[in-house]
């Protein structure tokens, strides 16, 4: 390998990124909030698909999913394509309550539909879980691969936990800057540049290594992949695999509605656009990029398994990053390294930006210091950012060695703390006589009976099992299970609780204070919602088919 040509591309590649950011952001005045935070609300629909797509896409995502792919197959393309309708829901239903509401995070959605507490509850669980397991998560993905794939104990003559922790720190400064100096809008304008990028190596990826198999015939590859590996190229999996079909009809459906509807890191991206149009023709531009996702997370696993060997691989952690090291040339590696550096960058500073914006907007201003100035307020959240990238990277340094790869244990955290959340927003939008002590108490108590749930009839949550059961559900469908019995326990007290005089009701009266705004909807939102829905479903259909046929 060509260090020099490395380094060089490497350089030029991340020094063009963030000039480009620096440049077209130079003059915005950060020290305004509006500004700081939803970049103005001045982004065009392309940047809106560009965040959203490269705060969800990063290392936890190409490591961890192809990582679970080389062992459980396709059937974790559910967590690529379920999306897509999640992200119909969010343009069709949730983005109009949320922008009628003229708000800047969703905490604020749950303070106008019930209290301050509400508000406070939901910022302080979603700073904690971004920070514990969000960002965390990757760093250590990134890490990982920044390692295996770029051999940086080798070049540096460092240990491999030294050169991790290296990596840890420079994801961290570096994400720090965009955040700090930069704002939303360097956030967004980078993502939307690496995302091309990365979907274009991604793309890249899985070509070279079917060449590769094929000693230089991709046809041959492929075929050899399809004859070799037919077990897990079936989408449908039963119901003791990875992802049981039924599952995309409970939790999968679920915890994808909380990430793509109410989740702050994604959420806030569309808040930032110049127009309501703009924001719904940039989710539904992302649910379109999202079909393509099983082509680079899922299947290059599937293509590790069999140049490799499952048994070699271990947990699936280093399947990605391994075959990334055996097909990509030398001329290329600099390029790679920085659309994939890139990418761990933008999905945190994409959670940082999030943390920031709601310790400034819901705990500094909207409890602490209420009569706090723009700059005081934007200043807080910067140096509580900084902050928490110290105790990310910290945290980052305790994960790894799970048997079933780090998405899935991460999607298990965030079963149990989100999906309350999302069980409050929709139960706040659908009904109007539950009340707020009952909304703040099962945003608490479903993170309790998740965990008990799990660890009594699933596999345990981060180990811990009691063993006096025999009956074992998905973990998934126990997730489906513990929203479901949140929304029914609010819809029974708001039967028996008198409604209050002036419960809270976001309607388009909310948004007279922000007549800047545009709410008129894309006009192209039936037709695009169609073809993507159709796109998800025959993408299913076409792979059953395939694997039916032999």
């Amino acid at each position: 390998m060509n260090i020099t040509l490395t380094v060089a591309s490497f350089i030029l590649c991340t020094g063009l990124v963030g000039f480009v950011a620096w440049w077209r952001t130079r003059g915005m005045d950060n020290t305004d909030s509006q500004t700081y935070f939803l970049a103005g609300r001045k982004l065009p629909w392309i940047q809106v698909a560009g965040a959203l797509l490269l705060t969800n896409l990063s290392t936890e995502q190409l490591i961890g999913l192809n990582g679970a792919a080389s062992i459980h197959g396709m059937v974790v393309m559910a967590w690529e394509v379920v999306p897509v309708f999640a992200l119909i829901a969010m343009a069709w239903y949730f983005l109009p309550r949320f922008w009628l509401g003229n708000i800047t995070t969703v905490p604020q959605f749950l303070e106008q539909r019930f209290n301050a507490t509400s508000r406070r509850i939901m910022s302080m669980v979603f700073i904690i879980t971004i920070a514990l397991n969000i960002l965390p998560f990757v760093l250590y993905s990134g890490g990982v691969a920044m390692s295996t794939i770029f051999h940086v104990h080798t070049q540096l003559g460092i240990s491999e936990s030294a050169s991790f922790q290296l990596m840890a720190w420079s994801i961290g400064v570096i994400g720090s800057c965009y955040v700090v100096f930069g704002g939303m809008k360097a956030v967004a304008l980078s993502d939307t540049l690496y995302g091309a990028g990365l979907l274009i190596c991604g793309l890249l990826i899985p070509v070279l290594a079917l060449v590769k198999l094929g000693d230089g015939d991709f046809l041959a590859g492929l075929i050899r992949v399809l004859h070799h590996q037919a077990p897990k190229i079936d989408p449908v999996g039963g119901p003791r695999s990875n992802v049981p079909f039924a599952t995309l009809f409970t939790g999968m459906l679920f915890i994808n509605l909380f990430y793509w509807c109410t989740n702050q890191m994604i959420v806030q991206r569309s808040f930032g656009a110049k127009s309501f149009a703009e924001a719904q023709k940039g989710i539904l531009a992302t649910a379109g990029l999202k079909l393509l996702g099983p082509l680079f997370l899922v299947i290059p696993g599937i293509i590790a398994a069999e140049m490799f060997g499952a048994t070699v691989i271990g947990n699936g952690d280093l399947a990605y990053s391994r075959l990334v090291d055996a097909v990509l040339p030398p001329y290329l590696v600099g390029v790679f390294a920085a659309v994939f550096l890139g990418s761990v960058i933008s999905a945190f500073n994409g959670g940082l930006h999030s943390v920031s914006t709601m310790f400034s907007v819901d705990l500094y201003r909207g409890w602490l210091r209420p009569r706090s100035s723009d700059h005081t307020m934007v200043l807080a959240g910067k140096v509580f950012a900084v902050g928490i990238v110290v105790v990310s990277v910290l945290t980052s340094s305790l994960l790894g060695g799970s048997s079933e790869g780090i998405f899935t244990m991460m999607k298990q955290v965030m079963s149990a703390f989100k999906l309350p959340l999302l069980a409050v927003v929709a139960m706040g939008m659908l009904s109007r006589r539950v009340p707020a002590w009952a909304a703040n108490v099962s945003m608490i108590l479903g993170v309790f009976t998740s965990i008990l749930l799990n660890s009594i009839w699933g596999d345990g949550f981060l180990g811990f099992r009691f063993d006096f059961s025999t009956l074992h559900i998905h973990w998934l469908h126990l997730a489906a299970l513990n929203t479901l019995l949140l929304c029914g326990f609010m819809l029974a007290v708001g039967l028996f609780v008198r409604v209050l005089p002036g419960a809270a009701r976001v309607t388009r009266t909310n948004a007279a204070t922000a007549p800047d705004v545009d709410l008129t909807p894309w006009r192209g939102l039936r037709v695009a919602s169609l073809l993507v829905a159709l796109g998800a479903i025959v993408f299913y259909f076409a792979l059953w088919r395939l694997v039916r046929a032999g």
